[in-house]
């Protein structure tokens, strides 16, 4: 592939800043398009090539995971809701090093309310609560790698 990685990752770090539904660029015969959905996942990018066929790319990281997946907890009830990882990066559960986490088990959180942060591509991203409620569990640790949609936390 002659197209860029840097490049196509500036473009999806683009549209995750501005909001753009879809943006394709061409350079010669190649061209890459990259569409977001509608509830706030993250970019999907498709690249295509000057054969007919067509690949999809997931979003990567240069960070090797070496925790075992988690397996999410079991929701019994409509009142437990998950909150997934809308990229692939870094989590912190604190702004700074020594500092206190911004959610506990057992806390009540609004809407817009700061959980964590990921770091992806050299940039923090704040996760935030989109649901009020209470936070029962905390799936994940500081400092480890998360993929995109795996469960962050629960909230009831």
């Amino acid at each position: 592939m002659a197209m860029d990685m840097r490049k196509i990752r500036k473009l999806i770090e683009l549209i995750n800043e501005t909001g753009i539904a879809e943006i394709e660029i061409r350079e010669g015969e190649e061209s890459v398009r990259i569409t977001r959905e509608s509830n706030r996942l993250a970019p999907t990018t498709v690249i295509a090539a000057p054969s007919p066929l067509q690949s999809t790319l997931p979003p990567t990281s240069n960070v090797p995971s070496t925790a075992p997946p988690q397996a999410a907890p079991e929701i019994a009830s409509n009142d437990k809701y998950l909150v997934k990882a809308p990229m692939v990066g870094t989590v912190y559960l604190a702004p700074s090093p020594g500092a206190k986490k911004f959610v506990e088990v057992g806390q009540a959180v609004k809407i817009g309310d700061t959980l964590c942060l990921i770091e992806a591509m050299k940039m923090f991203n704040q996760i935030e609560a989109d649901r009020t409620g209470t936070i029962k569990a905390i799936l994940i640790e500081t400092g480890v790698p998360v993929e995109f949609n795996q469960p962050l936390f629960v909230i009831e």
